[in-house]
């Protein structure tokens, strides 16, 4: 099995049918034939865009309740000194967010494929791919 390393934009677009990448996000979810991950800053983030963007807190639970089903599947990763260190390398390099930087981090430290929905800052620069292209990899 395959595990992938979702960022936050992924779980987000699961919950979000405006998102263009709504339908493979969720989809994503729901393979069983790979295993998925993701990052403990992936908490801060969807709680922060359920609140803040969303205006709708009601979101904040089912959110959670996606990443606390990763963690019994591929597991939530610490951002730890080392990953961090190695994150700031990363958004150094790219010109990209620290934010953004530790997924690709956590990724490459444990072998795993990025997953976002980010083009801009991670799919454009070959850090990560789209949902679409992530499925049973």
């Amino acid at each position: 099995m395959t595990t992938l390393l979702l960022d936050a934009s992924v779980l987000l677009a699961a919950f979000d049918p405006e998102d263009d990448h709504h339908e493979p996000a969720r989809a994503l979810l729901e393979d069983d034939k790979v295993t998925l991950a993701t990052l403990d800053l992936a908490r801060y983030e969807v709680v922060n865009v359920a609140v803040r963007a969303w205006r709708a807190p009601e979101s904040v639970g089912p959110l959670l309740a996606v990443i606390e089903r990763l963690a019994d599947d591929g597991g939530v990763l610490l951002s730890t000194d080392t990953l961090l260190t190695r994150a700031a390398e990363i958004a150094e390099r790219h010109t990209i967010s620290v934010y953004d930087a530790a997924y690709a981090a956590a990724a490459d430290k444990g072998g795993n494929h990025l997953v976002s929905c980010d083009e801009r800052d991670l799919v454009s620069k070959g850090l990560a791919s789209l949902p679409v292209n992530s499925q049973s990899r």
